[in-house]
């Protein structure tokens, strides 16, 4: 069963400006002339850790972790409710990774993206295929109105209707058929105390229902009532009202134009906040890709089964040739 690789250091950070006054974290760990690979983070808003580093061999990647807009370390921060989201889409943030990767000079790198990871990773793909050296996926999530019915609507609420009263409760009835505008208004208060009982609330709903069994690290985690929790609910929260800047379907559709790349998919199969119809339905469009529906997983990329997989799936990418070699 693969692992974690130990923990490793960055030898290079910095604050790279993309525009509209924003400046995105980005740092670089492992070996300077690896095979480069991007870690793309999910929420959207919940930035990147130390761990993330650690799914790829040091020896063998340079490892690339970037801050997606206002959230992590990378500034403005959302967590200030004066900070417009405006220009914040999925558009954005696509060409913030082609800038980002240019700034590295780096001509081709591997794509490792969960949760809305793996939405970025796509849509970043399918708009720049000649720059993707190939993809590892998981948790796959496209932000179709079903997977999001499926989450802030009905269906996850069926399996958790204990935590769901819990996240409903912070509505009054007559806002409830539209949760996510609700949070939204709570989440932009200029109250402090209300946009942190709203985000504490939001955050704690997901991280309640990332695992298969119960975590109390990572509904802690989601807990904390700082900016960064903020910061992470209104991104996410924002995304999730604009159906991440994209046309329905559109990722699922798109996948012609990334066929010829190699890919690895890999969906725990009782993963309550992605569902694996989603996974299932890339698949089936995707069949060159490979495919692992994990037993015994939920979302979280940390359970063993899952991380079994993205650790075989680098390993794997790392194994196939020379930096040098444009096919992976």
């Amino acid at each position: 069963m693969r692992v974690l690789y130990p923990p490793t250091e960055p030898y290079d950070r910095g604050l790279l400006e993309v525009g509209d006054g924003h400046r995105i974290y980005w740092e670089t760990s492992g070996n300077p002339d690896g095979r480069p690979a991007v870690l793309v983070h999910g929420g959207p808003g919940s930035g990147c850790n130390s761990d993330h580093r650690r799914l790829f061999d040091p020896d063998a990647y340079r490892i690339i972790l970037f801050d997606q807009r206002n959230c992590g370390q990378s500034m403005p921060s959302a967590g200030n409710p004066v900070v417009s989201l405006e220009t914040n889409t999925t558009w954005h943030l696509v060409a913030d990774m082609e800038r980002l990767r240019a700034h590295l000079g780096i001509e081709r790198w591997l794509l490792l993206g969960g949760s809305w990871g793996s939405a970025l990773s796509l849509a970043y793909a399918q708009t720049h295929p000649v720059r993707v050296a190939g993809l590892v996926l998981r948790g796959i999530f496209t932000l179709r109105a079903s997977e999001l019915r499926w989450y802030y609507r009905e269906g996850a609420s069926r399996i958790f209707p204990d935590l769901w009263e819990d996240f409903v409760s912070q509505i009054p009835q007559g806002e409830r058929h539209d949760l996510i505008g609700a949070y939204d208004r709570r989440l932009s208060d200029p109250d402090l105390s209300v946009r942190v009982r709203a985000a504490r609330a939001w955050a704690r709903w997901e991280g309640s229902t990332v695992t298969l069994l119960p975590d109390s690290g990572w509904s802690s985690a989601f807990g904390a009532p700082d900016r960064s929790l903020v910061a992470f609910a209104r991104i996410e929260n924002h995304y999730f009202r604009h159906a991440g800047f994209l046309s329905e379907g559109q990722l699922i559709a798109g996948v012609d134009r990334i066929r010829h790349l190699p890919c690895v998919i890999v969906q725990g199969r009782y993963d309550i906040c992605t569902p694996p119809i989603t996974a299932w339905d890339l698949h089936r469009a995707w069949p060159e890709a490979e495919f692992h529906l994990v037993d015994g997983a939920g979302h979280a990329y940390t359970e063993p089964g899952i991380l079994h997989h993205l650790v075989q799936a680098t390993d794997q990418f790392a194994r196939t040739g020379s930096r040098e070699d444009p096919e992976i």
